[in-house]
C-alpha cells in the first residue's frame, strides 16, 4: 500500500468567469522513503494539488469534484475535517513556498514551533520549548537557543526557510510536501536547504512530494519525477530515465530548456512554441497538441490516456520515438 495514492483527482474552482477545473483526472502515488517531484510550469497545477491533499483549497471557491486521495489507506476526500486537523502538521506537513507569508509576524520562531507540537502531542511548555531548539538546531540554525526567541523578520530568508521546515517537521510527519521551497533563495542558501531535505529524508523515512519547476532540483533530489502540463500528470517516471529518454513531448520541451552549455554562442535557447491553453477554453484532445510537434489528427480530437510504456507511465498517443530507441537501446546494453 502506497504512503499517499491520488487516483483521478479533480478539483475545480468557482470564478467571475466560470468554473475552471484546474486538476483534471491527475494520478500520482509516493511511497514510504520515497521522493516524487512533481514538475511543471507556473499554473500547470502543482501547487493546486498539494492543497488538495491538505483539502486547504478556498472555501466558497475551489473544490473536489472527483477522484480519490488515500493516505496510508485513509480516504482524505471524505475524512470529516476534525480527521483532517488531526493529520495536518502531525502526519503530513506542508512547507509553502515563501516561508515569510508562512510565519506569524508577531510570534518568535520557538514559540510557533511549540505550538505546533503541543497541537498534536501532549507536552508541556517547558518540553517542547526544548524540542523546539533542538529542531532549530537540527536544522542548521545556528545559536539556535538564542535564534528561538527571534520572529521571523529578524531572520534571513535561509534562516526563515530552515524555521519553516522545522515547524513542519516538529510532530515527525510521514509525508512532507515542500512547495518550492528555494524559489527565493540564492544559489548557495537553494543547495544547503535541498541537502539539509535530503538528510531529513533519509533520516526519519519520510515521503517526500517536491513541487518545483525546477528540472535541477529534480535531478538533484528526486527518485521519482510526475511532469503536470494543464491540470493533468503527462508523465511520470524515474529521474534518471526522465533525463536520459523523455516520452511526452513536453518533458522534451521543457528539458530542451536546460542544454545551454551545449549551444553555441548567440544561438538562441529553445523555447515551446504557443502557450499554455486558458483553463476554460481547454482544447477537445491533447491539451497540449496546439503546440506539438508530433500532434495528429487523433491528438487534437481523443485526449490521450495515461498508459505504461518501459518505465514511464505517459499520457501521449505518439510517445516519442527517439525516446522508446534510447531505452532499447539501454535495455540492449544491460543485457
Amino acid at each position: 500500500m502506497s504512503l499517499l495514492d491520488i487516483q483521478g483527482l479533480q478539483t475545480s474552482f468557482q470564478t467571475r468567469a466560470g468554473v475552471v477545473r484546474a486538476i483534471d483526472g491527475v494520478d500520482l502515488r509516493v511511497e514510504r522513503g520515497e521522493t516524487v517531484a512533481l514538475v511543471g510550469e507556473s499554473g500547470s497545477g502543482k501547487s493546486v494539488t498539494a492543497y488538495s491533499i491538505l483539502q486547504l483549497l478556498p472555501k466558497g471557491q475551489g473544490r473536489i469534484t472527483g477522484g480519490s486521495i488515500r493516505f496510508d489507506g485513509t480516504e482524505l476526500t471524505t475524512l470529516p475535517e476534525a480527521g483532517l486537523r488531526a493529520l495536518r502538521g502531525n502526519r503530513i506537513s506542508m512547507i509553502f513556498q515563501e516561508p515569510l507569508s508562512a510565519l506569524n509576524p508577531v510570534l518568535s520562531v520557538g514559540w510557533q514551533i511549540v505550538e505546533a507540537i503541543r497541537l498534536h502531542r501532549r507536552v508541556g511548555r517547558r518540553a517542547a520549548w526544548e524540542q523546539a531548539v533542538e529542531l532549530l538546531a537540527h536544522v542548521g540554525i545556528p545559536s539556535p537557543a538564542q535564534r528561538a526567541h527571534d520572529h521571523p523578520h529578524q531572520l534571513s530568508g535561509g534562516m526563515r526557510q530552515r524555521a519553516v521546515i522545522a515547524i513542519a517537521l516538529a510532530c515527525e510527519p510521514d509525508l512532507l510536501i515542500a512547495d518550492e521551497p528555494t524559489t527565493a533563495l540564492d544559489v548557495t542558501t537553494q543547495a544547503q536547504i535541498l541537502e539539509l531535505l535530503k538528510r531529513l529524508q533519509a533520516e526519519r523515512g519520510m515521503g517526500l512530494l517536491l513541487i518545483t519547476h525546477d528540472l535541477g532540483v529534480v535531478a538533484e533530489v528526486a527518485d521519482r519525477a510526475a511532469v503536470m502540463y494543464a491540470g493533468r500528470v503527462v508523465e511520470q517516471v524515474p529521474v534518471q530515465a526522465l533525463f536520459e529518454a523523455p516520452a511526452h513531448p513536453y518533458t522534451q520541451g521543457l528539458l530542451a530548456s536546460l542544454a545551454i552549455d551545449e549551444l553555441p554562442p548567440g544561438t538562441r535557447l529553445p523555447e515551446i512554441a504557443g502557450t499554455v491553453p486558458s483553463l476554460l477554453e481547454m482544447p477537445p484532445g491533447c491539451a497540449f497538441a496546439p503546440r506539438c510537434a508530433y500532434a495528429s489528427a487523433q491528438c487534437r480530437e481523443q485526449r490521450p490516456a495515461a498508459v505504461p510504456l518501459d518505465a514511464h507511465r505517459v499520457a501521449c498517443h505518439h510517445p516519442l520515438e527517439r525516446a522508446v530507441a534510447a531505452r532499447r537501446h539501454l535495455q540492449e546494453i544491460a543485457a
